[in-house]
């Protein structure tokens, strides 16, 4: 399934629109990740475990998104935007949510 951020699919005309799609996932950060970061943030430097974190949380979303999207009929989502949020009173999860409209193209 093509996935983009933008409205049109060059040379794909859009027989179909769907209607809107979304993807959703919430993730916990754990001690061990926040340790490991709070490492990254003293020594410099980037921290890879809150970057994994983040990749997967979005491609889960991604896949949340094409697999609703498919059942809807749809052969792609244009429009897409990804979203990020920190949730809880300590931040310890973060959600990664996903929209876009689900269209049948050429």
């Amino acid at each position: 399934m093509l996935v983009t951020t933008t409205p049109t699919i060059e040379g794909h005309p859009i027989r179909q629109y769907y209607g809107i799609v979304f993807g959703e996932t919430i993730t916990g950060i754990n001690f061990v990740k926040d340790f490991a970061a709070g490492l990254s943030n003293f020594f410099g430097g980037r921290s890879h475990t809150y970057e994994e974190e983040l990749i997967n949380a979005r491609e889960t979303a991604i896949q949340e998104m094409m697999n609703r999207a498919a059942q809807m009929g749809a052969n792609a989502v244009v429009g897409v935007d990804v979203d990020y949020e920190m949730l809880g009173s300590d931040n310890g999860m973060m959600m990664v949510t996903v929209t876009g409209t689900a269209v049948l193209a050429d």
